[in-house]
């Protein structure tokens, strides 16, 4: 299977197509962060990481309120698509590519660091995540904000559903269809995904598959490997609380008084 950067460099071209409206997305998404990091940190303007800033979804709506924000992420494709995106909106957003569990800043020089669009699921076991937790904390200063959003892997778990809803985008082209078939592995905690993208080409479509594999972490055990990385305050906000479209899990970074 092609590792996960394969997929993401694949995708970055065609990334904006999982939306209906890529742009509102970025500024509705921006919105919901904006309030969170306000409620545990006040107004600022605040310096933010997103260390999996794809082609910039959350990063460029939070630069455009007003935050300093740098994005990092695995794939160089879509790490300079969302250079490139920001810049054609008169935005300045410096990206690097970098895995997030070694992200390539010093320590403590965040208030707060962003991980959204279920990124944290493609790593495959607790060391993986514990390490990219870790280094997300190291970045972050005294009583700085993590920010991660994961789909509810709970829920997911116990249903254990075989594909997505379509999503559709209209584009000067037509009708841009988007879904996924999942493939759940024996241990019923992680599964491979098709990727599907049918692309209007003239009477017919250009379909686009791309694969990756996703753990379905719980809650719970997220939760633990975050107090574990020595997060403090470990609070979970539900879609229905947020409007944001995935469950949002907010901490903060309590470093020891020497």
């Amino acid at each position: 299977m092609p590792s996960t950067r394969d997929f993401y460099d694949d995708l970055a071209r065609d990334y904006h197509l999982l939306f209906a409206d890529w742009d509102a997305s970025t500024a509705r998404q921006a919105a919901v962060l904006d309030t969170l990091v306000r409620r545990h940190l006040g107004a600022g303007p605040h310096r933010v990481l997103d260390c999996s800033c794809g082609i910039g979804t959350q990063a460029i709506g939070l630069a455009r309120a007003g935050y300093d924000v740098v994005g990092s992420d695995l794939s160089p494709r879509a790490a300079a698509r969302a250079t490139a995106e920001a810049a054609a909106r008169g935005i300045g957003l410096p990206t690097a590519a970098a895995d997030m569990r070694r992200l390539p800043f010093a320590p403590s020089v965040f208030d707060v660091v962003v991980s959204a669009d279920n990124s944290l699921a493609h790593l495959l076991c607790a060391q993986d995540v514990a390490a990219a937790l870790g280094d997300m904390r190291r970045v972050l200063r005294d009583g700085g904000l993590l920010v991660l959003t994961v789909r509810d892997y709970d829920e997911l778990r116990r249903t254990r559903p075989t594909s997505t809803p379509p999503q559709v985008t209209e584009t000067p082209d037509g009708r841009v269809i988007t879904f996924q078939l999942w493939h759940w592995h024996e241990d019923g905690e992680r599964y491979d995904l098709e990727h599907f993208q049918l692309i209007p080409a003239g009477d017919g479509w250009t379909v686009r598959r791309r694969t990756a594999t996703s753990w379905a972490l719980p809650r719970a055990q997220l939760t633990r490997l975050l107090t574990e990385a020595g997060c403090t305050d470990v609070t979970w906000h539900a879609p229905e609380a947020t409007g944001f479209y995935q469950p949002v899990v907010t901490c903060q970074v309590r470093r020891a008084s020497t």
